[in-house]
């Protein structure tokens, strides 16, 4: 598959079809998507957990008490416990992952550490776990008609209430979620 149909830097939009409890009425930021397979994380799903509560797990001090209170995303089902700081490229981190030219995922303390200092990038946002396809299965379920894509828009992403991100990221491609029937046609 050429380069240009992987789905990096793309959301999924879980179609209200899609009855899956760990991705029903989900966003998804595409990660990563090659041969391989791909990873991406829910961006929609916060959990009773904040900043502060990372931070305390870790011993590091924060006194930027808005981003104390920010919620924790959940991810995804797979690693739970594996954190993942989704944030705009700039300085260079010990494990990033560049999604695009502009967004990036770190997975390694010094990010955290940054953050609780006052020195960490902004905006972020940070999920545990992650969703994982192993190859061909993500094509697969787009072909089905599980998910809808769109390139990620960064508003939806950093400022978009948690529980209006799925309806606005669907209204990115003019789509109004509540007015779609659960049968997909095929031409």
């Amino acid at each position: 598959m050429p380069a240009e149909h992987y789905l990096t830097n793309q959301f999924l939009i879980a179609m209200p079809t899609l009855a899956d409890a760990n991705f029903s009425q989900t966003v998804t930021l595409i990660c990563e998507h090659n041969p391989q397979g791909a990873l991406g994380l829910v961006i929609n799903r916060p959990m009773r957990m904040s900043f502060a509560d990372v931070f305390e797990q870790l011993e590091l001090t924060s006194s930027d008490r808005v981003l104390d209170e920010l919620p924790i995303l959940h991810g995804g089902p797979v690693q739970p416990d594996r954190g993942f700081v989704i944030h705009r490229a700039g300085p260079t981190w010990d494990s990033t992952l560049v999604v695009s030219d502009n967004l990036h995922v770190t997975t390694s303390r010094d990010i955290l550490t940054a953050i609780a200092q006052g020195r960490g990038p902004d905006p972020v946002c940070m999920a545990l776990g992650y969703a994982g396809w192993e190859a061909g299965q993500l094509e697969t379920e787009v072909s089905q008609n599980a998910w809808l894509t769109v390139p990620v828009d960064e508003r939806i992403l950093f400022t978009t209430p948690f529980d209006q991100r799925w309806q606005a990221a669907a209204q990115l491609l003019g789509v109004n979620l509540s007015a779609l029937i659960p049968q997909a046609g095929h031409a």
